[in-house]
């Protein structure tokens, strides 16, 4: 085991000791690691809680076909050992008074800089379009730039800036340095486990799975982190101390896609981002669901398997996945196990998962040709907001009446709960509007959703309610 880490900053490789006289935590955030660094004050804090975008950096690392690929990320969510063996580029790498980056220069040509404050952040974001988009469109631009809210509100030329860039493609020295970058990554890329001990804290990071289920059966008590995009939040805001942490991040076998026959196998570690890529066109309510979770900072950070086993009552892709009857692969050290992702959960914040067990994998079967899936979220913003209500439904028709029918919905227990009442008053049942209204009689009174700052009971309810006359409004046959 080794105690340092190690990752690329300013163009050179930067390793940081932790047993070192100037002892830094190991949950120290990129963007506090950052701020205490000469010459790197243009990532800023707004809400520590990555909604603003404010401290969006960009880091980049080698993908399994030694690609160096760009993500932007919310750096007040990340801990500094999980950007290990990867490239952290800041506004301060992307150009000079001299030489602006294109993105930089589009924006002062169109004028797309105000306060000032958020203007590094966007233009991190900005460069993260350029680097991964050849082509551009207003879909793709505002995605990027869900994650980053400018306060003085005009995005018009912000907009036009990034199109202007990527039109116009000018001297990026980071595809020159590629070659020279690509040769670091190798070097820092090691496979040895970190152990970074410190008077207060523990840090373990594992890099294969074997290890992993080692280092968990030695520390069950542990917490278990990939993306860290909801245990930093506990930090952040609550100023918890983490006593002890193992990070999965980079575990080879956790970060997999597979495509079979049958099915589709999602390793726990893999991020929202790159799980939406992966099913376009494949699986389109869990994509639907994907394309309204966080922003693209967020899902570049946050794992399938992380959103599931926070066990939040609005983990946006838990009601979906009920639809799409996912099952979950738990392993140990010694043993495996498959279950149904509805077995999983069994309270608020609460599963079934044993102290040295790990979730591996996500399955998710593909659905026959007769079932219909569709997914609902319904929050006070379209992006980048938590779920008021979610919804993930699944009806299966055979000559118009109810085969198969599935309601979960989020938001309305203390855990994703199915609507099985109304469930059984629709088997068997025409699927037509004069059943689903009396249905919805039983979907009020099914839940007792509490009352909170972001909605009372009896508005949760009424959605509930009519999100499913709009799931049988969307998959009726109206020949």
């Amino acid at each position: 085991m080794q105690n340092k880490i190690a990752f690329i900053l300013d163009n050179q490789i930067k390793e940081i000791d932790f047993n070192s006289p100037d002892t830094l935590s190991p949950t120290i955030t990129v963007l506090n690691y950052l701020r205490k660094q000469p010459h790197h004050k243009g990532v800023k804090e707004g809400c520590a809680e990555g909604d603003c975008g404010a401290c969006t950096v960009v880091v980049a690392e080698l993908d399994h076909e030694n690609t160096i690929r760009y993500k932007t990320i919310n750096s007040c969510l990340v801990f500094l050992p999980q950007i290990h063996g990867k490239w952290l580029i800041t506004v301060e790498d992307l150009g000079t008074s001299e030489k602006l980056h294109p993105v930089q220069e589009a924006l002062v040509e169109t004028d797309g800089s105000q306060c000032g404050y958020c203007t590094p952040g966007i233009v991190m974001s900005s460069f993260g379009i350029y680097k991964n988009h050849s082509t551009v469109n207003r879909a793709i631009i505002e995605d990027a730039l869900a994650g980053n809210l400018c306060r003085c509100t005009g995005y018009k030329p912000i907009i036009e800036a990034i199109e202007k860039s990527c039109i116009k493609q000018g001297f990026d020295q980071f595809s020159e340095m590629e070659t020279e970058m690509k040769s670091k990554l190798q070097q820092i890329n090691t496979i040895e486990t970190i152990e970074v001990k410190t008077d207060k804290q523990i840090y373990l990071k594992a890099f294969s799975l074997s290890e992993a289920l080692k280092l968990r059966k030695e520390n069950p008590d542990a917490i278990i982190i990939t993306g860290s995009t909801d245990i930093a939040l506990r930090q952040t805001k609550k100023k918890e101390l983490f006593t002890k942490i193992l990070d999965l991040s980079q575990v080879k076998e956790l970060n997999c896609f597979k495509e079979t026959e049958n099915e589709f196998v999602v390793g726990a570690a893999t991020t929202l981002e790159q799980l939406k890529i992966n099913i376009c066109h494949k699986l389109d309510a869990l994509h639907d669901m994907l394309s309204v979770f966080g922003s693209l900072q967020i899902r570049n950070s946050a794992s399938i398997g992380g959103n599931i086993g926070s066990a939040s009552p609005i983990g946006d892709t838990i009601p979906v996945l009920f639809a799409y009857r996912a099952r979950l692969k738990l392993v140990s050290d010694e043993s495996e196990r498959i279950l149904p992702i509805e077995e999983f959960i069994t309270g608020y914040r609460q599963t079934v998962l044993k102290n040295d067990e790990l979730i591996a994998e996500v399955i998710i079967p593909k659905p026959i040709s007769a079932t219909r899936i569709k997914s609902y979220k319904i929050s006070k913003r379209h992006d980048l907001d938590i779920s008021i209500v979610s919804g993930g439904f699944r009806v299966e028709l055979e000559d118009n009446k109810v085969k198969d029918i599935l309601l979960a919905f989020g938001g309305m227990a203390a855990y994703t709960m199915r609507a099985k009442q109304t469930e059984s008053y629709l088997l068997g049942k025409e699927w037509n509007e004069e059943n689903v209204t009396e249905a919805q009689k039983l979907l009020y009174n099914e839940f007792k959703p509490i009352s909170d700052a972001r909605s009372g009971e009896e508005y949760r309810k009424l959605a509930a309610k009519n999100l499913l006359l709009k799931f049988y409004l969307e998959t009726a046959n109206k020949d």
